[in-house]
């Protein structure tokens, strides 16, 4: 930490010459005295990309893909070691303290408490004591834990045992698990996330075979198995309803002894249409309800929508009556996701019904640029450019469409590159970082004063980590962690910009 005094000055000059610049005095500037009083500012991790220690937990579906699939993972990394949060999680707890956040978002990993997935193939004790430590260490230094219970790292012995997600029988085996999370944490846990981006997961880990398990039809990508017209559909039908299974458990049996809320995090962009016509205006709704509305949809009035329902079709799973009221306002608080927009339109060529997926079953095209122009600023990762506007229009769009519900932003950040010859003060200097977060705070405070209900902000990510398939090619994190050094960890302006901004 010897680094904070000149790191915190070059901090502040930013934010001052910010100032300067939009002829803003200083004491007037936005802050987190722009928000509600309560709103919660916090950082978000997950377990498979932090903890590391996989020796000591049961295997996860991760743990397969990434052994079984390196050429998958961009630099053919694994999350085995991750960033180590498992032994660091006291200073990095200290450090989230540090920069005056109010909580930590975190998953707990299924193997990590129940190594085969239930509680009949035996509890690790040792990972049952390791999130309570974590929970009372954010405790003791004033943070609220904010707990995924399903961040993606499904049990590899119920993956072998009956498919995992693409079987109904895991809704038994999540709500059993889930039953033993709020037995064992409850008391101190108060915020509860059932599952975390259940989009990404059917799509990506069942239409393009990219993500664990690494299912796709041959014509969608380079899988071993899969039906990339079907898969992803019967996935996040029982997504839903293992979700919906785990808020109606809770609700009868802890919620009025524990006195905690239970929501679930979807993912979605901002789908803007890009041309202002009817046609253009049902692009717009179209992709959402096929990235927001798959999940979101159910979740408030207990249906698929109807453009799905009536693209997919037969493919589409059904919800029994029991299913749909089950379903129905299942949620205390919604979590999102908001990283970046996109422009949508009509998908013009002719379907090919040999080689149907969810990419081609919306009849759309998403696109980042108009008559030559990016829909915003350019960033390393290709699909990832800033535009904070989107995330007011959303708000909106959700507060209009599903019943203005509490909201969280669970995940909002930006990466720049993980470039070994690139000296680390050049990344701590992540100047692009303290713009995108600034924006987006802005339109999300202007979406409040609109109306939505929105209740707290978190960063992605807390630290650099293992971002998936691409692994650690990308840094996320408001705090540098040096790969080649013991994974010390350095915040970055950007850190030093939030503690600015959350100053009390």
């Amino acid at each position: 930490m010897a680094t904070q005094g000149p790191l915190l000055f070059c901090a502040l000059v930013l934010v001052l010459s910010f100032a300067h610049c939009h002829g803003v005095k200083p004491s007037a500037m936005f802050s987190r005295h722009s928000f509600p009083p309560g709103f919660t500012f916090g950082a978000a991790s997950s377990a498979y990309q932090y903890e590391g220690a996989a020796h000591l937990r049961g295997k996860s579906i991760w743990d397969t893909f990434t052994a079984k699939y390196p050429e998958k993972i961009s630099d053919q990394s694994t999350g085995d070691v991750a960033i180590d949060f498992y032994h660091k999680y006291k200073e990095d707890i200290q450090l989230l303290k540090f920069l005056g956040m109010d909580a930590l978002r975190f998953s707990i990993s299924w193997t990590r408490v129940l190594p085969t997935g239930r509680v009949s193939g035996g509890v690790s004790k040792e990972g049952v004591q390791f999130y309570n430590n974590v929970i009372n260490e954010l405790l003791a230094n004033g943070l609220k834990p904010f707990v995924t219970l399903f961040h993606w790292d499904l049990p590899q012995a119920l993956e072998d045992e009956y498919g995992g997600f693409l079987s109904p029988k895991i809704v038994d085996d999540y709500r059993n698990y889930v039953d033993f999370c709020f037995k064992q944490f409850g008391d101190r846990v108060k915020h509860w996330i059932t599952l975390n981006e259940p989009f990404s997961y059917s799509y990506y880990g069942y239409s393009t075979g990219t993500f664990a398990p690494g299912r796709c039809s041959n014509y969608s990508g380079t899988c071993a198995s899969g039906n990339s017209a079907t898969e992803p559909y019967k996935v996040a039908h029982h997504l839903l309803l293992s979700h919906a299974a785990g808020v109606k458990l809770y609700k009868e049996k802890y919620q009025k002894s524990q006195k905690g809320i239970i929501g679930v995090t979807l993912v979605t962009h901002w789908l803007q249409s890009k041309n202002a016509t009817v046609a253009g205006v049902k692009a717009s709704h179209r992709a959402l309800d096929f990235m927001l509305g798959w999940f979101l949809h159910p979740i408030t009035y207990g249906e698929y929508p109807m453009t799905m329902q009536s693209l997919v079709g037969h493919r589409l799973p059904k919800f029994s009556p029991a299913e749909s009221e089950m379903l129905k306002g299942s949620l205390d608080f919604l979590g999102i996701n908001y990283y970046t927009s996109n422009y949508a339109t009509t998908y013009a060529s002719t379907i090919n019904t040999l080689e149907l997926s969810w990419a081609l079953d919306g009849r759309l095209n998403l696109t980042t640029e108009k008559d030559g122009v990016n829909i915003g600023q350019p960033t390393p990762l290709n699909w990832l450019y800033i535009c904070p506007w989107g995330i007011r229009k959303l708000m909106l769009y959700i507060k209009e469409h599903y019943n203005n519900p509490t909201i969280y932003i669970t995940e909002n950040g930006l990466a720049t590159a993980n470039n070994a010859s690139v000296p680390m003060k050049e990344d701590l200097n992540d100047t692009m970082r303290i713009t995108y977060h600034r924006g987006h705070l802005y339109y999300l405070s202007k979406a409040i004063k609109e109306g939505v209900n929105v209740k707290g902000y978190f960063a992605w990510s807390f630290l650099d980590d293992f971002e998936w398939d691409a692994g650690f090619a990308f840094r996320f994190g408001l705090g540098y962690v040096d790969y080649k050094n013991d994974l010390k960890r350095y915040p970055k302006h950007s850190a030093y910009w939030f503690k600015k901004f959350l100053q009390k």
